[in-house]
């Protein structure tokens, strides 16, 4: 039993360090990018705007951010 709560521990650690990493505000980032992505999927022209912008507002936060800890 234990060999397998161990097992079950490293394989959700791998997929923590490999989803989240060192910035959780990434990967909540992504997961409103996709769930814009589902909402805007009837409305192209919308989101040929709204996606770039998001992505990039992300870009530029993430980067703002790791320049001020510095």
């Amino acid at each position: 039993m234990k060999i397998i709560a161990r097992g079950l521990r490293t394989f959700g650690s791998f997929w923590w360090d490999f989803l989240i990493g060192d910035s959780p505000a990434i990967f909540v980032a992504v997961l409103a990018i996709v769930g814009a992505a589902l909402l805007l999927r009837g409305h192209s022209t919308v989101a040929v705007v709204v996606l770039p912008l998001m992505a990039i507002a992300t870009l530029l936060g993430t980067v703002l951010a790791a320049r001020s800890k510095r």
